[in-house]
């Protein structure tokens, strides 16, 4: 009776969602409570349970479901607690991922810090692209694998013990004490995890901030897909991946970057992050054996960049992370130089991220110097020739500069180029995105491509075919956009005269840098800086409400970038920089425009808000 009454409950939700449950890629931060962000959209669902409540309009109004798609999203989330639900334990003990591979890492991630074994039970096959000796020799993680008949041959452990098993379709396991983590596979859908007994509940965290990072939760069409599965109590009916979709999709992302290397395509901007990170670890490991490895990464960067390169450092002795400063009044040439020659003095190998334009200060550095610096020859302490830097350009805010050719600026420099496929490639329709090399780091790229393998977070046949319709358009979009965001940043300058905007100036708009986004730093007043910052911190949410509220249907209180409709309003320091540390972050207003839009609208409603104050 009970499963029925959520089986028929899920089946109306599915009936009355909103749309932007299965098409949103970004959180919308006019119902997103942050330190909520875990629990108030499943506490609020669960009263609409008891409620027999599914009606559309209460449907839509539930809060965002912990921040980005990455980290769940409504219909991952309705997923979790459907099983949460039938399997008699809390929903926070049931966590899905769009990787089979990631869920375990997760669980070994936790353990390595506290010294405890591990044990990898398995019946009929381990995830296909599970490697034991790299995830042992790259990530420094430690197990045993113990193969058995049957789930009852399962025996008390000195240790944690992780059960995986392949199924067909969602229905009710038989939990057993002995097992502290059940990881359900579903082919090609992901897999699901349950942290089983109150005596694991401190693993959850952990685990959930390893798909916040590394990977990314069950999609939403695939938790749609496993959703009906569960209501009907079918197999599912999942189709394979078209390899003309991905074949267009690697086509043209070398035509856009002007490269000749093969791309490989992730599930979200950090999966593919973090496959550059551990395949650039492997190739060290493989080449510079004993060798300290320091990724170079800006201070104020991306905070999931940020965290990400941290999180793989805390792992492993040999890897560090150092700072650099490129923004404001920080040259990033400058500053990677000393870096580089301190890094060279050490023997260490140099990897630095950085993004070009850079965010949110939207700055440009010198390409030639930059170029000069990244393949100056340096030296270490004893005289030795110092090993040269890999550099890793987030190239999110201008996808189409051509940076990585035979003729363009970096191409005597090792580079990899990423991009965050959410943005300008799919126009927000997903998460995936890519990356790829130029001659010189060409080697670099097999590594890469086998870590990306290695966690299961390549893109998904939708994510693919998505790729596949937005890409050709892309530098059309770019065009068109950065012409709407030129214009407002002109108006801004001529009726707010005191405001100081970030972006690019038309000479590098004529060298090809042009993004639609530009950050706002507004006049301020007040007797003491505290007062002065605390009087623009208020201006900031009162123009981004002004505009939300003025402009429903366009406007959005949202940190999306490359969207194919309407404007998106943020603050950095509270969305894309929240791990960044407090004295690095910028409390001021991101703005980013879209090709398709009001401008004149726009222009008329921060008119308003100049008027008022």
């Amino acid at each position: 009776m009970k499963v029925n009454k959520i089986h028929n409950y899920i089946k109306a939700v599915l009936d009355h969602m909103p749309t932007d449950w299965l098409n949103l890629t970004t959180h919308r931060l006019d119902i997103y409570n942050e330190s909520l962000a875990k629990t108030e959209f499943l506490d609020e669902f669960q009263t609409l349970f008891n409620n027999n409540n599914a009606e559309a309009s209460a449907l839509n109004a539930l809060p965002t479901a912990y921040d980005y798609i990455r980290l769940g999203h409504p219909l991952s989330s309705v997923l979790e607690w459907a099983i949460a639900k039938i399997q008699d334990v809390k929903s926070e003990s049931v966590i899905s991922f769009s990787s089979q591979t990631v869920p375990v890492l997760s669980i070994l991630r936790a353990n390595l810090f506290t010294n405890k074994n591990t044990q990898i039970v398995y019946t009929n096959t381990l995830p296909k692209s599970f490697n034991a000796d790299l995830i042992k020799r790259v990530y420094g993680y430690n197990f045993e694998l113990k193969k058995v008949e049957r789930l009852e041959d399962v025996a008390a452990y000195d240790g944690s013990t992780i059960f995986i098993s392949e199924h067909n379709q969602i229905a009710a396991i038989e939990l057993n004490s002995n097992i502290d983590f059940y990881i359900n596979l579903y082919h090609q859908l992901g897999s699901i995890l349950i942290v089983n007994g109150a005596k694991n509940d401190q693993y959850i965290s952990d685990i959930q901030h390893v798909r916040r990072r590394e990977t990314i939760a069950m999609t939403p069409s695939n938790a749609l897909l496993a959703l009906n599965a569960l209501t009907e109590q079918t197999t599912f009916k999942v189709e394979q991946t078209n390899l003309k979709d991905k074949a267009t999709v690697l086509s043209e992302i070398n035509t856009i970057t002007n490269s000749a290397t093969q791309a490989v395509v992730g599930s979200s901007g950090l999966s593919i992050q973090y496959a550059i990170m551990m395949g650039l670890i492997h190739s060290a490991l493989d080449n510079h054996k004993g060798k300290t490895i320091k990724f170079i990464v800006p201070t104020n960067c991306y905070g999931g960049t940020n965290d990400q390169a941290r999180r793989v450092a805390a792992c492993l002795d040999h890897v560090d992370v150092v700072d650099l400063e490129v923004d404001g009044d920080n040259d990033m040439v400058k500053s990677i130089d000393a870096v580089l020659t301190k890094v060279a003095a050490e023997d260490a190998i140099p990897y630095i991220i950085a993004e070009i334009p850079t965010n949110p200060r939207v700055e440009v550095p010198d390409l030639e110097a930059l170029k000069n610096v990244l393949s100056k020859k340096r030296k270490t302490a004893s005289g030795e020739t110092a090993i040269d830097p890999v550099f890793i350009l987030d190239q999110t805010f201008c996808p189409n500069v051509h940076f990585l050719g035979e003729n363009d600026t970096l191409s005597v420099v090792r580079t990899i180029s990423y991009v965050s496929g959410s943005k300008f490639p799919s126009g927000g329709k997903c998460t995936a995105g890519y990356c790829v090399a130029n001659k010189k780091a060409k080697d670099l790229m097999p590594n890469i491509a086998l870590h990306l393998d290695l966690c299961d977070n390549e893109a998904t046949a939708l994510q693919y075919e998505l790729l596949a319709k937005q890409m050709p358009s892309m530098n059309q979009r770019i065009a068109d956009a950065y012409t709407n965001t030129r214009a407002f940043v002109n108006f801004i300058h001529e009726n707010l005269s005191g405001a100081k905007i970030n972006f690019v100036s038309e000479a590098l708009a004529e060298q090809g840098f042009t993004p639609s986004v530009f950050s706002l730093d507004l006049p301020t007043k007040g007797d003491t800086a505290e007062e002065k910052e605390t009087y623009k911190r208020a201006l900031n949410h009162k123009l981004i409400d002004l505009m939300i509220t003025k402009i429903p249907d366009e406007s959005k209180y949202c940190v999306s970038y490359g969207q194919l409709k309407g404007v998106y309003w943020t603050i950095p320091a509270t969305s894309t920089q929240g791990t960044t540390k407090e004295g690095d972050k910028d409390y001021i207003a991101r703005v980013a425009l879209s090709p398709d839009m009001d401008l004149e609208l726009h222009k008329k409603v921060f008119l308003e808000f100049v008027q008022s104050i």
